[in-house]
């Protein structure tokens, strides 16, 4: 039996057991190890798995994991980044569609508390979503907002996906994160952007606040902004001193984990029940990413055994005579495809050990190519028929929004998305500039 024929038929077994409803890191640690034993035998099939093993638990920037989904769940579970939105709700409220401005600022603060969508999810549709549809604000709008907003947290640095692709790439993680900034903060600019325009063309959809909930006292208004900001404060004691590079990326995400929990021990909200949240959920995700990198890592010492990644190119470049432009937007088009019915990790984890060898192949630089497959996978989250922020949306939201209502919302947001993917794909210094400029600076 050929290489090749024994690559497609391990990538078609991986994909059945994932249709069976296989958990991912099952389904693909299984195929890994099985199709290990049966090329190398006992000796080598066993070596697989331990290496990957241990090159995981060697990985120091895996320390990062658990720092970052602890703070975000302190943060989350002890209220303060309620605060958030309460500053927002004042200040911002006297503007057309200042809510939904407010709300887009939310999702980026909680996606750099955080580093996963479904905190911004969960927070935007309790917190946002009821106060926006309460102050009349077009429902179809807020929903739209609420997801987009909260896709910005895989690609706002501390993204866990980030985390998850420099193990797969062997890419420093601390660029990764440094090249989401710029494209996270622009495509957050172009969502703001677009509720402006829309609420100047149509002001129904985005009401000003009543004069009698903006008409508060100024010592008031001051307190909510401090209480607003201390997310924000967080984030800086943890970041400037990388961004510096007075600490490595392990010590700062220690430092933010830190500054939480003393945030919320000052401010009185530290409870034995939100400590244990806090720490249950944390151990909770780290060991599933875990599970899943070991996985992800097996499997693609498998492939890259086989030399499946120089056959996939021969087939691209020689056979079909493509060029390495259309065969990464063919890339990017599966991820598309792939995203209605699988999440995050679970492409990543099973077009990786294919995709990020042959990115390299093709002369393509992976910190860029890593920015542009979070976007993209961004867009698969919104896209119809089984988008997953799509169904978030329906098990959070009220009964009357409907299905339809959360499937016709993010038609404008997935458009600005797919802008920001051109703009990326176009100037790649969008992504490259700032870790550039960070680790190559005299």
């Amino acid at each position: 039996m050929s290489y090749e024929l024994i690559a497609t038929l391990m990538f078609s077994s991986m994909m059945l057991m994932l249709l069976t409803g296989q958990r991912v890191f099952g389904a693909i640690g299984f195929i890994a190890v099985v199709a290990a034993l049966l090329l190398w035998g006992d000796t080598g099939g066993f070596d697989i798995g331990f290496s990957a093993a241990m090159k995981l638990m060697k990985w120091y920037p895996l320390l990062t994991l658990p720092m970052f989904i602890f703070m975000g769940y302190v943060l989350s579970e002890s209220k303060i980044a309620d605060d958030l939105y309460k500053m927002f709700h004042v200040w911002m409220g006297g503007l057309r569609g200042g809510l939904a401005i407010g709300t887009i600022g939310l999702m980026v603060l909680i996606s750099a508390m955080n580093g996963l969508s479904v905190a911004g999810m969960a927070i935007g549709s309790t917190i946002a979503l009821p106060e926006l549809l309460k102050r009349g604000y077009d429902k179809r709008m807020v929903t739209g907002v609420i997801q987009a907003g909260s896709s910005l947290g895989i690609l706002v640095p501390p993204s866990v996906v980030l985390v998850l692709y420099a193990m797969i790439a062997r890419q420093p993680v601390g660029q990764l994160w440094l090249a989401g900034v710029v494209p996270g903060l622009m495509m957050a600019g172009l969502f703001i952007a677009y509720i402006i325009m829309r609420c100047r063309i149509n002001p129904v959809l985005g009401p000003i606040l009543d004069e009698s909930e903006r008409n508060i006292p100024r010592a008031e208004k001051m307190r909510l902004l401090r209480a607003g900001l201390l997310p924000i404060m967080i984030f800086a004691v943890m970041m400037v001193p990388f961004v510096k590079g007075w600490t490595s990326l392990v010590e700062s995400s220690a430092i933010g984990a830190l500054a939480a929990f003393a945030a919320a021990v000052l401010k009185g909200r530290m409870t034995r029940e939100v400590f244990e949240n806090s720490v249950r959920n944390t151990l909770g995700i780290t060991c599933m990413f875990m599970w899943i990198i070991l996985a992800a890592l097996a499997f693609g010492a498998v492939f890259d055994g086989l030399g499946a990644v120089k056959a996939i190119e021969s087939v691209f470049t020689e056979r079909l005579d493509l060029n390495p432009w259309t065969i990464l937007i063919l890339m990017q088009l599966s991820f598309i495809l792939m995203g209605t019915f699988l999440d995050d990790t679970a492409m990543l984890v099973i077009v990786a050990p294919l995709y990020v060898p042959l990115v390299g192949e093709l002369g393509f630089d992976l910190i860029w190519y890593g920015i542009l497959y979070t976007i993209t996978t961004q867009i698969a989250y919104m896209t119809p028929p089984f988008g997953y922020n799509l169904f978030l949306m329906r098990a959070m939201a009220p009964p009357e929004i409907s299905l339809r209502d959360i499937y016709s919302s993010i038609t404008p947001f997935v458009l600005i998305m797919v802008f920001a993917l051109v703009l990326v794909m176009v100037f790649p210094g969008i992504a490259t500039w700032l870790p550039d400029y960070v680790y190559n600076k005299p």
